[in-house]
């Protein structure tokens, strides 16, 4: 049977249903759909970590999206852990400076720390991309979020942590091939990441699941 993807305003009200019944306190992935796609809850399930995870990650979505629904995506849910991967989208836009990015994710985190003070906040390094590796419908996006647009991008992200009281992660070197790129055995279209990839990733980002 044919699955009928959900546009990103479906997804939030999905995810504002939900919040309903979810336990407050938790952990919480939010972003794009780096995010999304990323099977946190799964892999926690797998090895029976003591911890509970909420993916609120939207496809498709830029800094002001997740600005505009903080509340379905993240504030709801009061996490006590939260990890974020937002910004990628903004990258593959030609007209958005990197600072206008970089200010409104700023923005973002100046609301959360002001509605969660006490909440451990984590900001997840931008992962490389793969043009060889690409489909042609992914080939022009990539000439323009490259991976040394990422790296900048990933300064910008790097220096923001500390002015919130937040930790810079990166668990990107089991992704990398020897020129730098995304291995291309962990990539669905150049951009996206596969399963394998993710659990290349995962023992890394354990450590800060337990914490």
């Amino acid at each position: 049977m044919e699955t009928v993807a959900l546009t990103k305003e479906e997804k939030v009200r999905r995810y504002e249903a939900w919040n309903k019944t979810a336990q407050k306190g938790q952990t919480v992935f939010a972003g794009s759909s780096l995010m999304e796609m990323f099977p946190i809850e799964k892999f926690v399930r797998e090895e029976g970590l003591p911890v509970t995870v909420y993916n609120r990650g939207v496809g498709g979505y830029v800094t002001e999206e997740l600005l505009e629904n903080l509340g379905p995506c993240i504030l709801e849910l009061a996490p006590s852990r939260l990890f974020l991967n937002i910004g990628t989208n903004d990258l593959s836009d030609p007209q958005k400076p990197l600072e206008t990015m970089l200010q409104t994710y700023g923005t973002i985190l100046t609301r959360i720390r002001l509605a969660l003070p006490d909440c451990r906040i984590y900001l997840m390094a931008y992962y490389p991309v793969n043009y060889e590796a690409a489909t042609e419908e992914m080939k022009a996006c990539l000439k323009i979020r490259t991976n040394e647009k990422i790296c900048r991008a990933n300064e910008g992200v790097k220096a923001l942590a500390p002015q919130y009281r937040a930790q810079y992660i990166d668990v990107n070197q089991p992704l990398l091939d020897g020129a730098g790129n995304l291995r291309a055995e962990y990539t669905l279209e150049g951009m996206h990441l596969n399963e394998q990839a993710y659990r290349a990733v995962y023992p890394l980002l354990k450590p800060y699941l337990l914490a």
